[in-house]
């Protein structure tokens, strides 16, 4: 039976080593995005691999967008097994003190309503498949510690930290909720930078260590989190 995941927040890093990974293992891959060049180069070094590839632009923080998306996906590939959820809002509302309170907003609707958005639409294939599930991609300026707070502080990154905590929260909700269906719904936290994007540069952790997280914790369906540092 073929099996399609649909990695939403498709670039350079985890999105692209998750896809990579999947792919390998014999996933049908649609990628989603808002760059349509940066799709279309996804899709053809997956291809280059054997993969089965198809690049749908959308926006993740617009619920009917990523509605039409995952629709889009199971049309073209078959039933979703797997939505990966790499969005991200990016330095939006970095100093909630000093930002318009529509913009700390704009960030929830890329962590939560987009994501929502995804998992709903996705529902009926993700509960009818064997080895449905929600992975979701996180990072540590969410975790409820000072020194975490205090760093996403200095560095402007309060609205992240906020719809990353909000994520986490989210996260366990859905596993919780899921779990009678047979749903699996997992995050992978990432503590650090990662290698190729703007932050990481050439340095910084590897997508494909990330990737591998990802992968054990579909394949064990057990533990809901795993960090990766």
């Amino acid at each position: 039976m073929s099996k399609t995941i649909v990695v939403v927040g498709y670039g350079p890093g985890v999105s692209t080593a998750v896809a990579e990974k999947f792919g390998a293992e014999g996933f049908s891959v649609a990628l989603v995005a808002r760059s349509h060049a940066r799709l279309a180069a996804g899709v053809e070094t997956l291809t280059a691999k054997g993969v089965v590839a198809v690049a749908i632009p959308a926006d993740a923080g617009d619920p009917a967008s990523i509605r039409a998306a995952v629709g889009r996906a199971r049309a073209e590939l078959g039933p979703i097994t797997v939505i990966h959820w790499n969005a991200f809002s990016g330095a939006e509302a970095g100093d909630v003190l000093a930002t318009e309170p529509a913009a700390v907003g704009r960030v929830f609707n890329v962590a939560i309503v987009g994501l929502l958005a995804a998992v709903q639409e996705a529902l009926p294939d993700l509960k009818a498949s064997k080895a449905g599930a929600v992975l979701v991609t996180n990072g540590a300026f969410g975790e409820m510690t000072p020194m975490m707070d205090a760093i996403a502080c200095n560095l402007n990154a309060m609205g992240v930290g906020l719809a990353n905590a909000a994520k986490a929260k989210l996260v366990g909700l859905l596993a919780q909720k899921l779990k009678a269906d047979g749903v699996y719904v997992g995050e992978v936290t990432i503590a650090g930078a990662i290698k190729g994007t703007p932050t990481g540069g050439d340095g910084g952790i590897e997508g494909s260590r990330v990737a591998e997280a990802f992968w054990s914790l579909y394949q064990g369906r057990g533990e809901v989190r795993a960090r990766v540092a």
